[in-house]
């Protein structure tokens, strides 16, 4: 019997799986990342306003030394409290998690 930790994480890796398999479309996840996630955090740079300065931006999340497509998948997968429980297809959650990467600068990558 998988733990429910066991049960997502092999549901992580599947998502990593199939994503892997399709190129991720960084562009459709900037616009699922600006219709879905906007309200609440900094999805770009050229956003108008900060929406809520104690929640991270995804240039933030994406420069955090954890955040990899996996850690993404899961977190982006896993019912979180304030977090709405949006149902993004496992295609979505590829884009999104790419889109959030691609935001990482070159410094971060070296530490």
């Amino acid at each position: 019997m998988l733990t429910k930790f066991g049960a997502t994480l092999a549901s992580a890796l599947f998502v990593f799986a199939a994503a892997s398999a399709h190129a991720q479309n960084v562009d459709a996840g900037r616009v699922i990342a600006e219709q879905w996630c906007s309200s609440c955090h900094l999805v770009d740079h050229q956003q108008n306003r900060v929406p809520n300065d104690a929640i991270p931006s995804f240039r933030a999340v994406a420069n955090m030394k954890s955040t990899t497509m996996i850690s993404l998948s899961v977190f982006l997968q896993t019912p979180h409290q304030p977090m709405p429980n949006f149902m993004l297809s496992r295609r979505e959650i590829a884009d999104v998690s790419a889109y959030i990467l691609s935001l990482r600068t070159a410094d971060s990558e070296k530490h």
